[in-house]
């Protein structure tokens, strides 16, 4: 799809091919001809930003590691095995480009280096250079291996994320060894904005991790600091390099995505605001750029800006119709936080039909969609809520050999359909929007949090008044407490909230199946007394959730998020030994 007119489509691209055989190119027009690309990409010009790439990749580092790094993200989000293997094909040729700029080292200089690292003046400019794109293509390899459904695969990713590592690593001390080289040499900026961009990257991912795991990756080498990595990645993103625009993703992703599904919900919307104002303005019609734009409008509340912004980001373009499945599911949920359940169904619907990432989260989605309708509509759709039910578990994914925990929780909740006589579940959409920690969103809007709870205190109604209650009669109605709780606390009704917690944690001993019930409660329960002031009870009840609780579905999501309200609160538990020092 053509764009409105700009300097980016002064680019020639089949003249400049033509130049490939008989050219060298050298690092600086590398990195020029690179952030020539990164616009095309961002200007939703994919096809022509790898043209652009295309012909120099077996020559220049750069070269290849961008056009290796626009397959990997096509890659990962169509998941069709063709692209998987394209991607993966280009990240080995793309690292042996980059090899082939590295410092040629022979048999003793290795063995040396194993004990003393090489000092940076031992290196060129361009050398350093390959040692940054090395790292990060072998990163982008090893997120791509842990795609492979085998348990060889994970661990030959995880070797390539320690070495990754330690070469940023290097890169950084390189950087430390060279500051007179920034106001030397143009290109010298570009790798501290790479440096900024991995060791930020990894540092602010690797703080994510509950304590426990966090003491394991410290005995394998690494090493995470939450402070670390926001500053690395801020100056990365103020630092006018290749890699700004990575860094300032990288953080948007953080605040706009992380923060709500692995965190308390408390991301930085000001700063993503401001992160991204200036692609704005430079790409007002990128699909990336809008796309953005609209989850920092969903997560404030203002649900029908989010909405326009989401369709025009799919009107923005045609070729990546993945980003179009990314807006659908944000439209799915948009309009499910309003309980606009039609417009909620089709979005997920199309979902169904058109995306492979997850269809038994897709499915499950949709018929617990279709769950809220009328039956009659449901009729009029063509669609049958059971039989949607039924395919969750036999469309579930592995990875490395192990389940997705959100596909695990799909299919175990679908369970209750496998049988002749099926039993229904309450209020599933609004149990999955908790998944997601979508009430943190629609919280930001007092009225459709107030339209919800009379929609869960019907529920409450129905069940109360049930003639013939099912074995699972129990955990309906501790489901339904918990999210009134959710949405009394939302409202600022502390003491409502807090009875109606407390009623899910007293019956802890008769709860059989939804075994996730009690330590989530126990966490929300622990949020409500810090939104009182009491943090010392805060930290005791979530601390309580975190120790005494164990293999209930989707545990690791919560400890993520206790983590995160943990070091909110500067709770010991949360913190890692004095001697950890940050990446």
């Amino acid at each position: 799809m053509e764009t409105k007119g700009n300097s980016l489509q002064s680019v020639d691209l089949n003249l400049h091919a033509e130049d490939v055989i008989s050219s060298k190119m050298d690092l600086e027009t590398s990195l020029k001809e690179c952030s020539a690309a990164l616009e095309l990409f961002l200007d939703n010009r994919f096809s022509d930003a790898l043209a652009l790439l295309k012909p120099w990749k077996a020559q220049s580092m750069y070269h290849a590691m961008g056009y290796s790094s626009i397959l990997v993200m096509q890659a990962g989000m169509t998941f069709e095995p063709k692209d998987m293997d394209a991607a993966m094909t280009s990240l080995s040729e793309a690292l042996q480009t980059c090899q082939s700029f590295r410092k040629k080292t022979g048999i003793v200089e290795t063995l040396t280096s194993l004990w003393n690292r090489q000092p940076a003046d031992n290196l060129t400019e361009e050398e350093m250079h390959a040692e940054l794109c090395y790292a990060e293509v072998l990163l982008q390899k090893a997120a791509l291996t842990f795609l492979d459904e085998s348990i060889i695969g994970f661990i030959k990713g995880g070797m390539r994320i320690r070495n990754s590592y330690q070469i940023f690593k290097d890169c950084q001390n390189m950087a430390s060894a060279t500051k007179e080289m920034e106001n030397r040499k143009s290109t010298h900026v570009h790798f501290r904005g790479g440096i900024s961009m991995g060791i930020g990257s990894f540092n602010l991912m690797l703080s994510l991790l509950p304590s426990r795991v966090l003491r394991l990756m410290e005995f394998l080498g690494f090493s995470g600091d939450r402070e670390v990595g926001l500053s690395e990645l801020r100056q990365g993103a103020g630092s006018h390099s290749l890699r700004s625009i990575l860094s300032a993703l990288t953080l948007l992703m953080y605040h706009l995505y992380i923060t709500v599904i692995l965190g308390t919900g408390e991301g930085n919307l000001t700063e993503a605001e401001a992160l991204l104002a200036p692609y704005t303005q430079k790409f007002p019609n990128g699909a990336l750029i809008l796309f953005y734009t609209a989850r920092i409008a969903l997560l404030k509340g203002n649900f029908t800006f989010a909405q326009e912004k989401f369709l025009a980001c799919i009107a923005a373009q045609e070729e990546w119709r993945q980003i179009h499945h990314l807006c659908y599911w944000e439209l799915m949920w948009a309009y499910s936080f309003e309980q606009n359940w039609m417009e909620a169904y089709r979005y997920a619907d199309m979902l169904c039909k058109e995306s492979k990432w997850s269809q038994a989260v897709y499915v499950f989605q949709k018929a617990s969609i279709l769950s809220m309708l009328p039956e009659e509509e449901v009729k009029k759709l063509g669609e049958n809520v059971e039989d949607l039910f039924r395919q969750v578990d036999s469309l579930r994914l592995r990875i490395a050999g192990k389940s997705i925990p959100t596909e695990k929780f799909a299919a175990k909740k679908a369970q209750r359909y496998s049988s002749s006589c099926p039993v229904k579940l309450v209020v599933p959409a609004l149990e999955m929007m908790y998944v997601w920690n979508g009430f943190t969103v629609v919280g930001k809007r007092p009225e459709l949090t107030e339209s919800i709870l009379k929609t869960l205190e019907k529920a409450e109604e129905e069940l109360r008044d049930d003639p013939n209650p099912s074995e699972y009669h129990l955990e309906d109605q501790c489901v339904v407490q918990l999210l009134k709780g959710l949405c009394l606390r939302q409202l600022g009704r502390l003491v409502q909230a807090e009875l109606c917690f407390n009623h899910v944690i007293s019956r802890e001993n008769d709860i059989k199946h939804d075994n996730y019930l009690v330590p989530f409660t126990m966490y929300e329960l622990g949020l409500l007394h810090k939104q009182k002031g009491d943090i010392p009870t805060a930290i005791t009840v979530i601390e309580n959730a975190m120790t005494n609780y164990k293999d209930y579905n989707m545990e690791s999501r919560l400890h993520f998020r206790i983590h995160a309200a943990l070091n909110t609160m500067g709770s010991f538990a949360a913190k890692l030994p004095p001697s950890r020092t940050p990446a």
